[in-house]
């Protein structure tokens, strides 16, 4: 009996393996993920000993997917997705277009045929949604307008790789490849666009319009059992059973199905708590996609393709890399948000999989193309975590020895400074607004009621620009970056109040802040003591602690003198 039980034996070689190497990879200074890998190609097909069973852990690897992509949509808005679309629209697309371009070069430099060449182009150009979010959530970036972008960007990409999954069994004949028993003529291949582009509309209209009020009040009638295993349940089936649903009535990926039942439950106040839910849950099932990863992955292909593997690692890491640095700075976007932008971007996942797949079914991808692609995603999803960590290394290099980037950095940008016109009392003894998001905007709203002149600071050219057109004084860039803050005037300013959720330009603000202006009060947000603590020790006059500031505003509420009749019901936005 126990021979038979491959479930159970996948999930245990699995989990535990991965504990023990991802363990001793953070004991040798290199990231648990790695770890995670290894734990997959030992105990997968192509490796002596025990052998999981991959088409298990495939499928668990999937709910892993569906639970991470639903949590990042409970933090990620509709408004979020919107304020990123002028980069996130373009640069998706022609970066993808840009990566499908050299794969497909490279391809036929080797002597493929046009379709094993377009489908291995296409397979390169999209990023793994999963790893993306693993290191934006370990760098504390998620919430940040550069983390917004890269999921955007990587949002776009799904969206994209659905129309090309859907498309490609109708072009498969003229691609040299099997065509469906139905024909793929130019009338079924404009259908079948049409069609696809009508079913992924629909199912964005069904999940926003109603959606957004339908899931939020079930969640409602659940809290009210009170009971916390029913809630739980509520969570997970949400999220794995919206996913479903919208593969199979809508076309779309799984992953993208859980990441819009994330953002419409997000309109439920118990969201925080969802997440939290089910957290331990998809940290475990996010394992087990890593694992599966390295069960995919064929060693021998680096002994007998090395060459091939080079050039498929180069186009992953570096021809991806280049080209959405080169369109994030043509975009006018800070040279930190490029570097980000492109680490985030420099690794292939889950879509790349299912599009070879498909393709060696439709006889367009070789096995040696099949083997090439697992390659080049266990590389560089490995080596993912080191270009995180040389990104500030990186920056300063280019700042350094780079003239063109000096040049990129310095040009004339009307939304970089403040105009000429602006008023004397913007200039002095002003308060300078870091971040203009949520609550950022509400600050700025008390501050204009008290007459208090204040300067924002924000990445977000849309928002500044809307700021501008509504004659308020703001300039664009990331304020970690002291020509942002100079700007701003902050010599001159009363207090730097910094409301944004990028925690790791914090201590460079603080360093400028208190350099150009040593009397400066400084207010900041933070998300946990220890780093209220350290924030304090760097003479940070002001932290404000998410939990702690809203159980004092409680407290003082239940401390307050009861008010004369019947108090009227009421909601404190905190």
């Amino acid at each position: 009996m126990h021979g038979q039980l491959t479930l159970i034996n996948t999930i245990a070689a699995g989990l535990g393996l991965a504990l023990v190497l991802g363990f001793l990879c953070t004991k040798v200074r290199l990231p648990a993920l790695v770890g995670y890998l290894l734990a997959g190609v030992i105990i997968g097909p192509h490796t002596p000993g025990f052998v999981a069973d991959a088409g298990i852990a495939a499928e668990l690897a999937e709910i892993g997917v569906m639970l991470l992509m639903f949590g990042v949509g409970l933090h990620f808005s509709l408004d979020d997705l919107l304020s990123v679309r002028k980069i996130a629209l373009p640069g998706a697309v022609v970066q993808m277009l840009v990566a499908t371009l050299m794969g497909m070069g490279m391809a036929l430099w080797w002597g493929w045929d046009l379709g094993p060449a377009v489908v291995l182009g296409i397979s390169l150009s999209v990023a793994s949604t999963v790893v993306l979010l693993r290191a934006l959530e370990s760098l504390g970036i998620l919430g940040s307008m550069t983390g917004r972008i890269a999921v955007g960007w990587l949002v776009v990409e799904d969206l994209a790789m659905v129309l090309v999954l859907v498309l490609l069994p109708p072009l498969a004949g003229f691609l040299g490849g099997v065509a469906p028993d139905n024909g793929a003529g130019a009338e079924s291949v404009w259908s079948t666009l049409g069609l696809t582009l009508l079913r992924v509309g629909g199912f964005v209209a069904v999940m926003l319009l109603i959606g957004r009020k339908f899931f939020p009040w079930v969640l409602w009638q659940v809290t009210h059992t009170g009971s916390r295993e029913l809630f739980t349940l509520c969570v997970v089936a949400a999220a794995v059973g919206i996913a479903f649903a919208s593969a199979e009535l809508f076309g779309v990926s799984f992953a993208l199905g859980a990441f819009f039942a994330g953002m419409v439950l997000r309109e439920s106040e118990f969201s925080h708590r969802a997440a939290q839910e089910s957290l331990p849950l998809r940290d475990a099932f996010a394992v087990l996609f890593f694992v599966s990863v390295g069960m995919l992955f064929d060693p021998y292909v680096l002994v007998n393709e090395p060459v091939h593997v080079l050039g498929v690692v180069a186009i992953i890491i570096v021809g991806k890399s280049l080209a959405a640095a080169a369109l994030v700075l043509a975009l006018r976007y800070p040279l930190n948000t490029a570097l980000t932008v492109s680490a985030s971007l420099a690794q292939i996942g889950e879509f790349s999989f299912i599009l070879v797949g498909l393709g060696a079914q439709l006889g367009l991808m070789p096995d040696e193309g099949h083997s090439l692609v697992l390659a080049g995603a266990l590389i560089s999803i490995a080596l993912n975590p080191l270009l995180f960590k040389a990104i500030g290394p990186l920056r300063e290099l280019l700042r350094a020895h780079s003239l063109l980037v000096r040049r990129l950095e310095a040009r004339d940008d009307p939304l970089a400074e403040l105009p000429r016109s602006t008023e004397a009392k913007y200039l002095s003894r002003q308060v300078v607004l870091v971040g203009y998001g949520r609550v950022g905007r509400r600050i700025a709203d008390a501050l204009r009621a008290v007459g208090q002149p204040f300067v924002v600071a924000d990445q977000n050219r849309d928002i500044v620009e809307g700021l501008r057109a509504r004659g308020m004084a703001a300039v664009w860039g990331n304020a970690g970056e002291p020509e942002v803050l100079i700007q701003a005037h902050i010599a001159n300013a009363r207090m730097l109040v910094v409301a944004a959720q990028d925690t790791l330009s914090l201590h460079q603000m603080i360093e400028t802040a208190r350099t150009l202006n040593p009397e400066i009060r400084i207010v900041v947000r933070s998300h946990n003591e220890d780093e209220a603590e350290r924030l304090m020790a760097e003479g940070v006059d002001t932290v404000f602690l998410g939990e702690a500031e809203l159980a004092q505003a409680m407290a003082r509420h239940v401390l307050a003198p009861p008010a004369s009749g019947a108090a009227a019901p009421a909601v404190h936005a905190t």
